[in-house]
C-alpha cells in the first residue's frame, strides 16, 4: 500500500496557513494560505471525533478533531498553524507522521486540532 491507496478517503477541502512564529507584538505570522482539495489530488478527510491529546509542550489538551492527509502535506502542519474546514477555523495542537516502511500500510498524516 502507498499513500495513493488512502486517496478515495480524502474527498474533503481545508485552507491550512502554517505558523511561522510570532513578530515582535507576539502575534503569530503565518504563511500564505495553501489549500487541500481533492479535485486537484490533494484533499484531506476531517474526523469529529473529540480525543485527549498531549501536545508537544507535553500538555493534555482536548483535539475537537484530526485531520488525515498525505504524507507530503505533513511540513504544512507546525504547530499552532490555523486549519480552516468548512469555515471553523482550528488550530494544530500536533501532528503525526505515519509511515510504514516495509510493512507496507497506507501512509498518512494525522493533525490533531482544537
Amino acid at each position: 500500500m502507498s499513500a495513493d491507496d488512502m486517496a478515495e478517503f480524502y474527498i474533503q477541502t481545508a485552507i491550512v496557513e502554517t505558523c511561522q512564529g510570532t513578530n515582535g507584538y507576539g502575534e503569530d505570522i503565518f504563511a500564505s494560505a495553501v489549500t487541500l482539495d481533492p479535485a486537484a489530488d490533494n484533499g484531506c478527510w476531517i474526523d469529529d471525533t473529540r480525543h485527549l491529546v498531549r501536545s508537544t509542550d507535553g500538555e493534555q489538551v482536548m483535539s475537537e478533531s484530526t485531520l488525515y492527509t498525505y504524507p507530503a502535506n505533513a511540513p504544512l502542519f507546525a504547530p499552532n498553524s490555523r486549519v480552516t474546514v468548512n469555515g471553523d477555523v482550528s488550530r494544530v495542537i500536533k501532528t503525526n507522521l505515519n509511515t510504514s516502511g516495509d510493512l507496507d500500510l497506507p501512509d498518512h498524516v494525522a493533525v490533531s486540532l482544537t
